[in-house]
C-alpha cells in the first residue's frame, strides 16, 4: 500500500453549509427530528388551553342599537317652521358615542344597576368545573374603616346567608330581600341581596368598589361604534358574565342616553322660550308705537289717493325686509358653527348686501313720489315689517312650548338589548389553537436553542481543513432497540447489518484497509471526551474485520472505566504488571475471529504501567498471532494514557461527536496526542444527524458489499 498520509479515503465529505448557517431545509429537518419533543410541547399547551378555556368564567354579550338623526328631526323642522333650523344643531355620531361612553350617562346606571356592589364566588375547583353560585347585591354600605378587609358571605341555606369579616367572625345571618344591619367599626355594616342561587356553604367574596372605577370598569368593556360610514346608527354592546345582567345594563344605558337627549334639548328649548318672551313686550310697544304714528299722521292729513305704483312700492319694500329678517337668522345660526369666515357665512353676508342694495335702490325710486305719498309709504313699512316681527315671534314661542311639551330628542332606540342564550366567551377552540400555537413556537425555539447550545463541528470539509487530517467516516444516530438493551451481547453490525451506521463501519473499514501500510496491524481508537462513543466504535470496527474473515483482538486500555466486557477475570492490568501471561487474558466471543482483552482490575494511575515497555513488547509478539489489533483508550482531553499508546499503535481514529466538540477542542487535543510521536491518524464523527444533501458512508443504499449475520456475500 502506499503512504498512509498521502492516499488516505475520505468516506462521506460531500459538500455543506457552513457551520454557522443553516438552511430552510435543514432547519425543517431538525425539527422532524426532534418531532417527539415538539408533540410532547403540543400536547402540554392542550392541556394548558383546555384549562384556560375551564377557567376562563362564560361570558354573554348583549347589543343594542340607537339611531341619531344628525340632520334634526324632520317633523319637528315642519312644526317649528323657521325657528326649528335655529334650534335643531346637529351632532355628529362621534359625539355621540363619547357622550354615551360619558361620566353622564355612566354614572347614572352604575347606580341603577348597583355595579359598584360585587359578590364573586371562591372556589377555584367550582370555577373551574363551571359550578360557580349567583349573589346580586342591590345595596351594601361598609364602614369606611373597615373597608380594606376581606368581607365574604357564605350560603347557609336556600335563601339565608352569613356575612363573615375577615377574621372569618360570623357577623350576621339573614335572609335574601331582607336589609341586614350590624354595628361594626363605629358604624353600621348593611347589605341586601336581591337575587341568590347556589349551593349550601358556598363562599362569595363581597368588595365595594368606588363608583368612579366602576364607571371606568364599565366604559372600558362597553364597546360603541358607528354601523357603516355616515348612518348615524350606532351599535352598543357589553359582556357580563350573567346574559340577563348584561341585557339589563345596555337597556338602562340606551334609556338613559335617550332621556339626556330629550332633556338637554327640552332645555335649549326652555332657554329659548325665555329669551323671546322677555322680548316680546319690546317688540309689542314697537308695534303699538308705529300704528299710533302711522293713524296719527292720517288724521293730520286727511286721506292719501295710493297709486297702484305706490303700493307695489310698498309690498316690495316690506318683502325685502322680511327677507333680510330671515337671512339674519339663518346668519346666527351659521356662526354657532362656523367663523365668520367660513364660506357658508360669508354667502348669507353676501345675500343680505344683496337685499340692502335692492332695499337702497327702492328707497331712492321712492323720492320722485309726493311727499305726503312718502311718508305714508315709510310710516306703513314700519308697521308692516313690526307686525311681521311680531307675528314670527308670537309663533315661534306657540312651537317652543309644542316642543317643551312633547319633548321632542333626536336619538331613538332601534332594538333594544335582549338576554342572549349563547355565550360569547370563552372561545374555547380559540384558545385551544392559540395555546398549542404558543408552546410550539417555545418548543420549536427550545430545539434550536438547545442546537447552538450544541455549536460543535458539523461539517467534515471544515474539520479536515482546520486540522489537515482526513474523515473517514461518519457515523449516525442508530435508533436500533438492542442498542438500548443492556442485557444484549452483540455489537450493532452483528446485530442489525441492514442498520445505516453499520454500513458507516464497513465504510470505515474500507478506508483504514487503504491507509495501513504493509505490516501494520495496531489501531489505536480514542476520544477527545467522554461519551463520545469510543468504546461503540472499537467493538463494531473489531466486529467488522472479524465478519470479514480476519483474526482480530480488541484491547480494553481504560484501566479506569473499561467498558468492553470480557469472560476473563484478569486484563491487561494484571498482563502490565507481569501477573499473568497475555494469552491468559484474552477470552473468545460470540463472534467468531474476534477476541478481546479486557481492561482487568481497575487502577486510579495506570500511566504508571503504560510507561515502560513491557505493553510494546506484548503488542509485538500479538502482532504474530492477530491480523488486527484494536487497542481502545481513555479519553485525550481527560488523562494521558491515550498520549503513552499513541507512539505504539501504527494508526489512530480520533473519535468526535458531532454538532457537540469545538474545533479547537479538536485542535488542542490533536496537538497534545501529537507531542510525543507524529503517527498517521484520522477522525471518526460520531452521533452524526442525518440532514437534508448530507450522506453517511456511502448515503445510497448497501452498494457494494453487503454483510448479514456473520456470513458475507456480493450484492451487486
Amino acid at each position: 500500500m502506499a503512504d498512509s498520509e498521502q492516499n488516505t479515503i475520505v468516506v462521506g465529505a460531500p459538500a455543506q453549509t457552513p457551520n454557522n448557517t443553516i438552511t430552510l431545509l435543514e432547519a425543517l429537518f431538525i425539527l422532524w427530528k426532534k418531532r417527539y419533543t415538539l408533540c410532547l410541547f403540543l400536547a402540554v399547551g392542550a392541556f394548558v388551553g383546555l384549562v384556560i378555556g375551564q377557567w376562563i368564567r362564560p361570558q354573554f354579550t348583549s347589543d343594542a342599537l340607537l339611531q341619531i338623526d344628525v340632520k334634526g328631526n324632520k317633523a319637528a323642522n315642519r312644526a317649528l317652521g323657521e325657528m326649528g333650523a335655529i334650534l335643531d344643531v346637529s351632532s355628529p355620531a362621534n359625539a355621540e358615542i363619547e357622550l354615551i361612553k360619558s361620566r353622564l350617562v355612566l354614572s347614572y346606571v352604575v347606580a341603577e344597576e348597583h355595579l359598584n356592589y360585587s359578590a364573586t364566588p371562591t372556589s377555584a375547583l367550582n370555577r373551574l368545573l363551571h359550578r360557580e353560585g349567583r349573589m346580586d347585591i342591590d345595596y351594601l354600605f361598609i364602614p369606611d374603616l373597615a373597608r380594606s378587609e376581606k368581607w365574604t358571605a357564605v350560603v347557609t341555606g336556600d335563601d339565608t346567608y352569613a356575612i363573615y369579616n375577615e377574621d372569618e367572625t360570623k357577623l350576621v345571618e339573614g335572609k335574601v330581600g331582607e336589609m341586614l344591619k350590624v354595628l361594626y367599626a363605629g358604624d353600621t355594616l348593611q347589605m341586601r341581596v336581591s337575587r341568590m342561587k347556589a349551593r349550601i356553604g358556598e363562599e362569595f367574596r363581597v368588595s365595594y368598589k368606588n363608583p368612579l372605577l366602576a364607571m371606568r370598569g364599565l366604559a372600558k368593556g362597553l364597546k360603541v361604534a358607528e354601523k357603516g360610514k355616515q348612518t348615524g346608527v350606532i351599535g352598543v354592546s357589553y359582556s357580563h358574565r350573567y346574559a340577563d345582567r348584561a341585557a339589563a345594563i345596555l337597556n338602562t344605558i340606551a334609556n338613559t342616553y335617550v332621556r339626556q337627549n330629550v332633556e338637554m334639548r327640552s332645555a335649549e328649548a326652555e332657554k329659548t322660550l325665555e329669551f323671546l318672551e322677555s322680548q316680546l313686550p319690546g317688540v309689542k310697544a314697537k308695534l303699538d308705537s308705529s300704528e299710533k304714528i302711522l293713524a296719527d299722521y292720517r288724521h293730520s292729513i286727511g286721506s292719501v289717493d295710493m297709486t297702484g305704483e305706490t303700493q307695489a312700492h310698498l309690498n316690495k319694500e316690506v318683502d325685502l325686509q322680511r327677507q333680510l329678517l330671515q337671512l339674519e337668522q339663518h346668519r346666527q345660526q351659521a356662526t354657532r358653527l362656523f367663523k365668520e369666515e367660513h364660506p357658508s357665512v360669508q354667502t348669507i353676508v353676501k345675500q343680505q348686501n344683496r337685499l340692502r342694495g335692492e332695499l337702497a335702490r327702492l328707497k331712492k325710486s321712492a323720492e320722485s313720489m309726493p311727499v305726503t305719498q312718502q311718508e305714508m309709504v315709510r310710516l306703513q313699512e314700519d308697521v308692516s315689517v313690526n307686525n311681521a316681527q311680531y307675528t314670527a315671534m308670537l309663533n315661534n314661542i306657540q312651537q317652543l312650548r309644542v316642543v317643551r311639551a312633547g319633548e321632542v330628542g333626536n336619538v331613538r332606540i332601534v332594538d333594544f338589548a335582549q338576554v342572549e342564550p349563547i355565550q360569547s366567551k370563552p372561545k374555547k377552540f380559540k384558545i385551544l389553537l392559540c395555546s398549542m400555537a404558543v408552546t410550539f413556537m417555545v418548543g420549536v425555539l427550545w430545539v434550536f436553542l438547545l442546537r447552538m447550545m450544541r455549536n460543535g463541528i458539523r461539517s467534515s470539509q471544515e474539520l479536515e481543513h482546520a486540522t489537515e487530517v482526513s474523515v473517514f467516516a461518519k457515523i449516525p444516530e442508530s435508533r436500533n432497540k438492542l442498542l438500548r438493551d443492556k442485557r444484549h451481547k452483540l455489537t450493532l453490525v452483528e446485530a442489525a447489518p441492514n442498520d445505516r451506521a453499520s454500513e458507516a463501519f464497513r465504510s470505515l473499514q474500507t478506508a483504514v484497509d487503504f491507509s495501513l501500510a504493509e505490516g501494520q496491524k495496531v489501531l489505536m481508537v480514542c476520544g477527545l471526551v467522554p461519551g463520545v462513543g469510543k468504546s461503540f466504535v472499537s467493538k463494531n470496527l473489531a466486529a467488522v474485520y472479524a465478519m470479514n474473515g480476519k483474526k482480530v483482538l480488541l484491547i480494553d486500555a481504560d484501566m479506569r472505566k473499561g467498558v468492553i466486557r470480557s469472560s476473563k477475570n484478569v486484563g491487561l492490568t494484571e498482563v502490565l504488571s507481569g501477573k499473568v501471561p497475555w494469552r491468559e487474558a484474552v477470552a473468545d466471543t460470540r463472534c467468531q475471529n474476534l477476541f478481546v482483552m479486557g481492561c482487568g482490575k481497575r487502577l486510579m494511575s495506570p500511566s504508571e504501567l503504560l510507561r515502560h515497555e513491557t505493553f510494546k513488547n506484548h503488542l509485538d509478539e500479538m502482532k504474530t498471532e492477530y491480523d488486527m489489533i484494536i487497542v481502545d483508550t481513555p479519553p485525550v482531553s481527560m488523562v494521558t494514557d491515550a498520549e503513552l499508546i499513541y507512539p505504539l499503535v501504527d494508526f489512530a481514529l480520533m473519535v468526535v461527536h458531532y454538532g457537540t466538540d469545538s474545533l479547537g477542542q479538536i485542535k488542542e487535543n490533536l496537538t497534545n496526542l501529537r507531542r510525543y510521536a507524529d503517527k498517521p491518524c484520522a477522525f471518526v464523527m460520531n452521533h452524526c444527524e442525518y440532514e437534508p444533501g448530507h450522506y453517511y458512508g456511502y448515503g445510497y443504499g448497501y452498494y457494494g458489499k453487503g454483510y448479514y449475520g456473520k456470513g458475507y456475500y456480493s450484492k451487486s
